[in-house]
């Protein structure tokens, strides 16, 4: 009897031990469901919020953007103003597409085949297209991170369903920049040569588009020789993607 006595208490303890390890778990998987429930939740309403705007701006004009604040904060004001497509010359949209994205109306918002490039040379230079940097410029901000670059390529192939190639030209138009602090065609064209963006030569586009994609450090009015010799290689090339139908996805 003695040998029982001593026996049973030593085994009680090792019982609720048992018992409290197996209940650990369950607690630890309720935790990585909440946990995983509100970060599904977050990501829905991130993804809701950037549906809307996409939406929304297939119609309506981006108001302003993280950039144009930025710049407006720094330079105590920017020169901006909408115009639609039908106010701008038709040359420009050629000059832009030839200067920045020649194979716009042959890619899905991105040009595999300049990313490829790019990638052999050992830079991302010239393989944004402009449906990437509208992404950027309505949605995002202008840094390099990687939660950027992430978001960019998730948005872009949206963009490119929702809107049409000439909404994504025409808002593109509308918020790049081509001088510091002026924003959009229709003040760069104001700024740099006193006409309206639908009165723009041949000439006056090539200039405005050979400042992108550095238009704080170069000049359509005042042209370097750089700016000179870009302008006439994005006339000529204006007028080859007119050629051979490279315009076609974005004119009427």
């Amino acid at each position: 009897m003695s040998g029982k006595s001593t026996d049973t208490p030593a085994a009680k303890p090792r019982k609720r031990k048992a018992r409290a390890e197996v209940a650990e778990p369950p607690v630890a998987r309720s935790r990585l469901r909440r946990a995983l429930m509100w970060l599904g939740r977050g990501l829905g309403a991130i993804a809701g919020f950037y549906a809307a705007l996409i939406l929304l701006f297939s119609f309506v004009p981006p108001p302003i953007n993280l950039y144009q604040l930025g710049e407006a904060w720094r330079l105590g004001g920017i020169e901006k103003d909408w115009v639609s497509w039908e106010e701008i010359a038709p040359v420009m949209g050629r000059s832009a597409v030839a200067a920045e994205d020649a194979n716009f109306c042959n890619h899905w918002g991105f040009d595999m085949a300049a990313i490829r490039a790019a990638i052999e040379a050992g830079s991302n230079r010239g393989a944004s297209t402009i449906s990437q940097q509208v992404v950027k410029n309505v949605f995002l901000w202008h840094n390099r991170t990687w939660i950027r670059k992430a978001m960019e390529a998730v948005l872009t192939p949206v963009v490119e369903l929702v809107w049409s190639k000439q909404r994504i030209l025409e808002v593109y138009l509308n918020v790049a920049e081509f001088d510091e602090g002026v924003f959009g065609v229709q003040a760069a064209a104001q700024h740099h040569f006193g006409v309206d963006a639908k009165d723009l030569t041949a000439l006056q586009a090539a200039r405005l588009a050979a400042v992108l994609p550095d238009p704080q450090d170069r000049s359509a009015s005042e042209p370097t020789s750089f700016v000179r010799n870009r302008t006439r290689a994005i006339i000529s090339g204006a007028e080859t993607i007119a050629a051979d139908g490279r315009s076609a996805c974005f004119e009427d």
